[in-house]
């Protein structure tokens, strides 16, 4: 994984060195966020443009054969006080796998990662990790007490979402009410403790990442989020029972 600059520099014989002053990425950074993107060509320009005054680390996962990271290089190149990364994987890793790519590759003392569609804005994920001073993870749900769904997902889905969530706390006597949301943020010491044990790299990472977390003793909160349905899911047909299977794998193999 290089950035543009480090590329720049490569072509010139010059021997890439990321730690020199002016390089936003020297500083260990106040965070660091991770976006795992599976041909987002569509959807990223959103979410970059939300990042125009970004402090912490960005670190872009990217998969698939579109042009999503040549935008992500590009608006490296057209802000270069900002840290962000484009990681290019040849291999489909899913989207659990890309999460944990970029756990493996966090500075910060304080992680989190995101969905590509900015269904949830970078200005929430900003505000969950605010609430790390009283929690090891704090985790964006839509069905707590003073969220907000700009734009509601169809009713198969969010029936879909209550059965997913009522099975996990049945299987994992997990107490949240939303596993799924693609936004949680993380004291890096709570990823340290599991990471070495994540066997899930699909949908189903999120449960089995809380509960390993929970299960060594971390504190979880769930936060209240403003929540908009961008479509066009990543989860298709068949994805749900691959889900369960999984989870089933990971719940009875101990």
């Amino acid at each position: 994984m290089v950035t543009t600059r480090e590329k720049d520099q490569g072509r010139t014989g010059e021997t890439p060195d990321i730690m020199t002053d002016g390089d936003p990425c020297a500083p260990v950074p106040p965070y660091t966020l991770i976006i795992p993107a599976y041909n987002e060509e569509d959807r990223i320009s959103r979410l970059l443009s939300q990042l125009v005054d970004a402090k912490g680390e960005i670190l872009c996962i990217c998969e698939g054969d579109d042009a999503a990271p040549d935008l992500i290089e590009e608006f490296a190149r057209c802000h270069p006080g900002i840290c962000i990364r484009c990681d290019r994987k040849n291999e489909r890793l899913g989207k659990g796998g890309a999460i944990l790519a970029g756990l493996r590759q966090a500075r910060a003392s304080a992680v989190g990662y995101m969905d590509a569609d900015a269904s949830t804005s970078f200005s929430q994920m900003l505000g969950l990790f605010s609430h790390l001073d009283g929690a090891d993870v704090v985790i964006g749900s839509r069905w707590v007490e003073g969220s907000v769904l700009e734009t509601q997902q169809g009713f198969v889905r969010r029936l879909e979402s209550r059965i997913f969530n009522t099975v996990i706390r049945l299987l994992f006597d997990l107490p949240y009410k939303d596993t799924q949301c693609g936004a949680k943020v993380f004291k890096k010491a709570a990823i340290d403790a599991v990471i070495a044990d994540m066997v899930s790299t699909g949908f189903e990472f999120d449960v089995e990442l809380l509960w390993r977390i929970r299960d060594a003793g971390f504190r979880i909160r769930e936060h209240p989020i403003s929540w908009n349905n961008m479509g066009d899911s990543r989860v298709k047909g068949g994805d749900a029972g691959r889900m369960l299977f999984g989870l089933l794998r990971v719940r009875f193999s101990r």
